[in-house]
């Protein structure tokens, strides 16, 4: 067979000094299983092989997919089970069981969807296929902590299989996490509980979302299609990994800890990268309430409709380590569950609750071959929050809109809180995913999102605004999209070098937009405005710039300082308000509060390093100290000089960069995270670099070996087939097996 269509070799011996029997403290700890589950676990295991490439990631391959989907996630078990334990925890509403009473309000909010008797039932009636992956999930996590027993889990020491479905979309932040947990503690225990500054606003948000760019066949030297896979999230929020199966899995890419399906990524026929969505799929719904007696109704046009109520109960660890409980009487419209009160009103919350069709997508596009087989999973419908950039092996592309709309009224304005007792304002079936603002094999030869509107996502070829309702868009546009659109309009001459190239370029777009105003404001100056001889040095330094990022730069470390400062400065209104910051400072902040912010920049960095002429690279660093999941720094050990900036001065490279309490250098803990450039040839080739290594233990050699890499943007070969793989492995070996 030739090496463009892997064999499967499961049944092939692994090398001798890998085949030794299971462990005796494997075979000790799994006892504790029953018979069947132990037989089980082991028919499984000898059915796979996790082959370790020379940079630790795991290539996975087992003779079906559920066997796949048990390799998988053993493999990541292996290498950051903690991580998994924590989404697992957040997606159940049991973090409080280990983190203690504070979290009780995020385990609340999680619960009125994701109600453990609720996701049960759905298990059982969802489709066999499903049902057999979801089993070999749980049997894969609970053999890795069978024969693991130094893994101490906080909580989860057994997974079941209906708890996938828990959390079946790996993006960033879910719709759930919209809801305020100030106002639902309000509503549900009638108290303030002062909660993570990002959950209440007043600190700004670094931008979450991502790039993806898909380039077809015409506008590449060589006539293949080319996809840009360049996710923007927190850290080590995903393993790398490759899926293999007989029954025609071959996926690789990023998948978010404890799933088990490929979230970004691509097989050798199609590829496919999800950027966060401005789609407007998530509303609040004022409901008009009336009591009478210990009865509670909500008024829907002409009717009183009983509102529905449900018993909750979360444990919680106390202070002393023992465990007690808390139980709460929440409340529903057939709008969604209520979360907060405004105005004497109660708030409901309607969101997409799809479970079982939203896994099938996640898992099934995985398989997709092409764009019309990838469409025809899509037709679930149950992707709500992210766009997608697709390309595959026959030159399409496209651009997709979320498959989750619910048709209203463009009448009313669903980014506010409309009037649940209005029939009109209801939610009105789903548009199909043909009328929505695709974007499919554009003239233009290329499709693009930064987490902007879809209005610009193929140059001229985009859909219109002005052709569909106001609510398949929030965001707008951003300094990535217009960055991205200079780089890709009018090349024909695109190579995989020259994609990653782009990747990295280092123009600030929003820097170039907002530098000259302040210089003019400057020049404004009376001739004895102290401030003229204060900022003289700054002013001629920006005076000069290419709004580029780089190590050296000093212009680009005064540029981000100053904006950063007004930035925060407006973080919780341009956060409410979902406005652009660059627009903001441009337009909102007035011209002497811009010059004394630069002051404040120049003299912040005098204060800290000695000098305001500080070179970029020696304040931006990366660095990853250890396996806590919460991120910490410490000036005085070492780092890394990261060249590029945030992603909201338009750089499509993102390292999202602060300092904390006990720093004064910025480091980096969310941005860019796997990137990865495809090339759907007649054999494909990718490229791809992870932030910091594979392996979330301090102890391995992969913990950090991609550090300089990522910092450099310099992405290395992904060995997708055989041939590759066998000669750059480190490891081979079958779960249970001693490494």
């Amino acid at each position: 067979m030739p090496d463009s269509v892997p064999r499967m070799d499961t049944d092939a011996p692994v090398p001798r000094k890998r085949a030794a029997p299971f462990l005796l403290l494997a075979l000790l700890a799994t006892a504790a299983a029953p018979a069947p589950e132990q037989a089980r676990w082991k028919a499984e295991a000898a059915r796979v092989t996790i082959t370790r490439d020379t940079w630790g990631i795991a290539h996975v391959r087992g003779r079906t997919d559920a066997d796949a989907v048990f390799g998988a996630i053993y493999a990541q078990a292996e290498d950051d089970f903690a991580r998994i334990e924590a989404n697992y925890l957040t997606a159940l509403g049991r973090t409080a069981e280990a983190e203690g009473e504070t979290a009780l309000w995020a385990d609340l909010r999680q619960q009125l969807y994701a109600d453990p008797a609720d996701l049960q039932a759905r298990y059982a009636a969802s489709p066999a296929y499903l049902r057999s992956l979801m089993q070999a999930w749980a049997d894969g996590l609970n053999f890795y902590l069978a024969t693991h027993p130094q893994t101490r889990p906080k909580v989860l020491t057994r997974f079941e299989p209906w708890m996938a479905l828990s959390f079946t979309e790996g993006s960033i932040g879910g719709d759930i996490e919209r809801i305020s947990l100030t106002d639902l503690a309000a509503f549900y225990g009638g108290q303030r509980v002062a909660f993570a500054q990002e959950d209440t606003g007043p600190f700004p948000r670094e931008p979450r979302g991502s790039n993806g760019i898909a380039i077809a066949p015409r506008n590449t030297v060589d006539g293949h299609a080319l996809l840009l896979i360049n996710p923007h999230t927190s850290f080590y929020f995903r393993a790398e990994l490759q899926m293999t199966s007989n029954e025609g899995l071959n996926a690789y890419g990023a998948s978010t800890w404890g799933q088990f399906f490929i979230y970004q990524g691509f097989n050798e026929k199609a590829g496919w990268m999800h950027t966060s969505s401005g789609v407007d799929n998530v509303d609040t719904f004022a409901e008009t309430i009336t009591r009478s007696g210990d009865a509670i109704t909500y008024r829907y046009g002409s009717e009183q409709r009983p509102i529905t109520t449900r018993r909750i109960t979360l444990a919680y660890r106390k202070a002393d380590g023992t465990r007690a409980t808390r139980s709460f009487t929440t409340y529903a419209s057939h709008h969604g569950p209520i979360i907060a009160e405004q105005g004497g009103k109660w708030i409901a919350q309607g969101l997409m609750w799809k479970p079982v069709p939203a896994l099938e997508q996640s898992w099934l596009r995985t398989k997709a071959q092409d764009l019309a087989s990838y469409m025809r999973v899509a037709e679930r419908q149950a992707n709500s929050s992210n766009d997608t950039l697709f390309a595959d092996s026959t030159g399409a592309i496209a651009y997709l809109h979320p498959q989750f709309v619910p048709v209203r009224s463009d009448a009313v304005d669903y980014s506010r809180t409309v009037d649940g007792a209005d029939p009109a304002t209801d939610w009105k079936g789903l548009h199909g995913v043909a009328s929505l603002p695709n974007a499919i094999n554009p003239k233009v030869g290329w499709v693009r999102n930064t987490n902007d509107s879809p209005w610009g996502a193929a140059g001229p070829d985009s859909p219109r605004a002005r052709d569909y309702p106001r609510y398949m868009d929030t965001f707008g546009e951003n300094a990535r999209g217009v960055h991205a659109d200079l780089l890709l309009t009018g090349r024909h001459d695109f190579t995989p070098e020259r994609l990653i190239a782009a990747a990295y370029d280092s123009y600030l777009p929003a820097f170039a937009r907002l530098i000259p105003p302040l210089i003019r404001a400057y020049d404004g100056l009376p001739a004895k405005d102290p401030r003229r001889v204060r900022l003289a040095g700054p002013i001629g330094a920006l005076r000069t710039w290419d709004y580029r990022w780089g190590v050296e730069s000093v212009p680009t470390t005064l540029g981000v300082l100053w904006a950063g400062k007004m930035w925060r400065e407006a973080g919780s209104f341009v956060q409410a308000e979902q406005i652009n910051v660059p627009d903001h400072i441009a337009k909102d902040i007035p011209d002497t509060r811009k010059l004394d912010a630069l002051g404040e920049a120049a003299d912040q960095l005098t204060r800290d390093f000695g000098t305001w002429q500080v070179g970029w690279g020696k304040i931006n660093r990366f660095q990853r100290l250890d396996d806590s999941i919460q991120p910490h720094f410490d000036d005085a050990k070492p780092s890394i000089p990261v060249p590029f900036t945030s992603a909201q001065w338009g750089s499509l490279a993102s390292f999202g960069a602060r300092p904390y309490a006990n720093t004064t250098k910025l480091y980096g803990s969310s941005g860019n995270s796997f990137v990865a450039v495809v090339e759907f040839g007649p054999r494909l080739r990718a490229w791809a670099v992870t932030a910091g290594g594979e392996s979330g233990d301090p102890a391995s050699p992969h913990f950090r070996d991609q550090a300089e890499r990522y910092a450099g943007g310099a992405l290395r070969p992904v060995y997708f087939y055989l041939a590759d793989l066998a000669a750059h492995t480190e490891h081979r070996y079958r779960p249970g097996m001693q490494r």
